[in-house]
């Protein structure tokens, strides 16, 4: 992922600010690490250059609750 994503990248769940961790980079992007949204407490992982944003999943309830 390229650093300079950060600019536009938002949390998919309420568009809050995301913060980025770096674990691993190089003189290019970054190779793994987080980001991180302090208004919904989501984190998303970055693997292999690419950030994951999809949603997290909910908890599954009970049925007939």
């Amino acid at each position: 992922m390229k650093k300079s994503l950060m600019d536009i990248l938002v949390c998919p769940v309420c568009k809050g600010k995301l913060a980025l961790t770096v674990d691993k980079e190089d003189e290019k992007e970054i190779i793994s690490g987080s980001l991180f949204c302090g208004r919904c407490n989501a984190r998303y992982p970055i693997v292999d250059t690419i950030p994951n944003l999809l949603p997290p999943e909910k908890p599954a309830t009970p049925a007939g609750k």
